[in-house]
């Protein structure tokens, strides 16, 4: 695959025009480059064309990082259930991958052939989002993080994608996101309708082998059957 990278993002490209994309965004304090080594691994078949893109999140002081400026999604003021959100953040986050979303369908991919993923911070961006686009997406996928601003979502969720293919993974050992923050999450849209897809891991906040085995499964059930013309 082809390697591009420009201020916004890191992209893979296929050696033939792409027939569907997978946007992939990063965890707190890292860049677009994180998850990149991980693409060889899914050992995708190069027949599926997958566009993988990988954007930057903006720079901006983190609360509980005591201000410092790094890349990050949203501020983040407390890793406790009952902190306060920083919905601001999140939703300029989510027009972001909006944005995202569009230039791959400006490229020729079908709204039907994006998947969005993320991890951590990334994950609750690309949940967050997915949920609420008024096109019907391929997928999203969950990696160690929770739905944010979950009590908008009745009044936010789109149509289209109420049926939705969601992976959901999470680390037992988590220490900055315990599992028990991504199972409540679950739980919440199981019961608002949602099919969830969720696998756990004896790990930390962190991607492990079997997990990269799981989602190169997912992903290729996602987009190895395009729809009929």
């Amino acid at each position: 695959m082809l390697k591009q990278e420009s201020a916004d993002a890191v992209v893979l490209a296929p050696a033939v025009p792409a027939r569907a994309s997978v946007i992939w965004l990063h965890g707190l304090g890292a860049d677009g480059n994180d998850f990149v080594p991980i693409v060889p691994e899914l050992r995708l078949p190069a027949s599926l064309a997958v566009r993988f893109v990988f954007p930057h999140a903006p720079v901006r002081p983190v609360t509980i990082n005591n201000g410092m400026h790094m890349r990050a999604w949203y501020d983040i003021k407390s890793l406790s259930a009952s902190g306060a959100a920083d919905e601001a953040g999140i939703r300029d986050s989510a027009t972001i991958l909006g944005e995202f979303i569009q230039r791959e369908r400006d490229a020729g991919v079908a709204a039907d052939r994006i998947v969005l993923a993320g991890f951590s911070q990334g994950g609750a961006i690309a949940l967050h989002a997915a949920l609420r686009y008024p096109e019907r997406l391929a997928g999203v996928m969950a990696l160690s993080c929770y739905l944010p601003l979950h009590a908008a979502l009745p009044a936010e969720a789109a149509q289209a994608n109420r049926d939705l293919p969601v992976l959901m993974c999470h680390g037992r050992f988590d220490p900055m996101l315990p599992m028990q923050l991504g199972a409540a999450s679950r739980d919440l849209l199981r019961a608002a309708g949602y099919t969830i897809e969720w696998k756990e891991y004896p790990m930390q906040h962190q991607v492990c082998l079997e997990e990269i085995r799981d989602i190169a499964v997912w992903l290729k059930a996602r987009l190895a059957t395009e729809p009929a013309p």
